[in-house]
């Protein structure tokens, strides 16, 4: 009599959203496992149907001289040709009474099998799901080829997914590498502004993309980012931004948005001469996904060197971003936008504001406010002691030449106002 499977286990596999969302390296081996148990059999596997081989993929067996995955033979001939076929039922309790050529398993004999083939979309048959035993069973019924087709076809849906989860990552690739190479990015550069006279202090260059989908920076940089290709991404926008510096004026610094992973990856250093290194904020992005900050710190020491200054973006915006400032000692705060937004009406705006501030002047840093829109939220950081700030009330991001312009215009304001 066969074991019986544990009706959680089953509910957990077939009725659950898990086995709707799993991958098949994580949901397969559960199934073999449970329908192996289950039927008494000695091997469970799913073998793929490749250039003429029946190629087991993933394996679970309770006894040696099993098919290993990798393992392969010639699928002619094969019970799972056969089945596929049609040419022999998928449920078999006596081997040596149906086909008795093909009763072999690598070379091990088979004595009873259940075989489902994995028809895929356009009634491709991808591969198969079996299982078998070395002896016969007459025990076998149609109530257990159910079952089998059952697992077979979550085991299916699970390649399925998988399949089309690479064709979109290969799709993906595609687009990041297409807009590199046909230079569909492009700099725009919103001022820093000291609030003492209004002058520029410095530069925050900003990517676009002019490329479809017709969608913001973070869209393309997660993008690049789900398929590995963030830092490529990252450092194909840098080489395109950095010749603007020549343009500006030495005394501006200009920030860029960089990830943990840029950092991490360790191209950046080479891409920097120490002239330019010398006029770069380095604005680390992301707080939330950096878990090993032992390595930011150790990744962040050789572009110091080279006289690189760092920010902390969309502090206040969360704890995390808290945990950086005080492990990453960086050169400059940037108050998040969320954070400025409405401060001159909300006490508890102000109150997280002026810790942070206090905080950079214990910590001899500098505190940059973004997003100011108003001159009630500009009166307010005032109060406050904020020097610098950056916002649509001082500037939109523009191209370099109109930010050049801006330059001039501030600084001529400036005069005028001080005489």
């Amino acid at each position: 009599m066969k074991p019986a499977i544990d009706s959680s286990e089953i509910g957990a596999l077939i009725g659950a959203g898990e086995a709707q969302k799993a991958a098949p390296q994580e949901l397969i081996p559960r199934l073999l496992a449970a329908l192996r148990k289950h039927l008494g059999m000695d091997v469970a596997f799913v073998a793929e149907f490749a250039e003429g081989r029946r190629v087991f993929r993933y394996v679970d067996a309770a006894v040696e001289g099993a098919p290993a995955p990798g393992d392969s033979d010639a699928l002619a001939g094969s019970y799972c040709q056969l089945v596929a076929e049609g040419r022999i039922p998928e449920l078999i309790a006596d081997a040596s009474r149906v086909a008795p050529e093909s009763a072999v398993v690598l070379g091990r004999p088979v004595g009873a099998q259940i075989c489902v083939p994995l028809a895929a979309a356009e009634d491709r048959v991808w591969g198969s799901f079996c299982c078998f035993s070395r002896e016969p069973d007459p025990s076998l019924g149609e109530r257990d080829l159910s079952l089998v087709a059952a697992f077979a076809g979550l085991a299916l849906q699970a390649i399925e997914r998988a399949r089309a989860s690479e064709e979109s990552q290969a799709e993906t690739r595609k687009r990041i590498t297409h807009v590199l190479k046909l230079d569909k990015v492009y700099a725009l550069f919103q001022p820093v502004v000291a609030l003492a006279d209004r002058r520029v202090a410095g530069f925050e260059c900003l990517t676009r993309f002019d490329a479809e989908p017709q969608q913001g920076p973070e869209f393309w940089f997660a993008e690049a980012a789900s398929v590995g290709l963030g830092p490529e991404l990252e450092i194909g926008v840098l080489r395109r931004a950095l010749p603007a510096l020549d343009r500006l004026p030495d005394r501006l610094p200009v920030s860029f948005n960089v990830s943990p992973q840029l950092l991490l990856d360790g191209r950046l250093e080479r891409e920097l001469t120490p002239r330019v290194a010398a006029r770069l904020l380095l604005e680390i992005t992301e707080h939330e996904t950096v878990k090993e900050q032992e390595r930011l710190v150790t990744a962040l020491a050789p572009l110091r060197a080279m006289g690189v200054r760092v920010a902390i973006d969309d502090a206040g915006a969360g704890y995390s971003s808290f945990r950086h400032i005080v492990r990453l000692l960086p050169d400059v705060i940037k108050l998040d936008l969320r954070l400025t937004r409405d401060i001159d009406h909300d006490p508890a705006r102000r109150a997280l504001a002026a810790a942070l501030i206090r905080y950079a002047r214990e910590a001899n840093a500098e505190i940059v406010a973004e997003g100011v829109e108003t001159q009630a939220e500009l009166d307010t950081l005032l109060e406050l002691g904020i020097a610098k700030a950056q916002g649509y009330f001082f500037g939109r991001p523009v191209p370099l030449d109109a930010a050049l312009a801006s330059i001039t215009e501030r600084t001529v304001r400036a005069s005028r106002s001080s005489s």
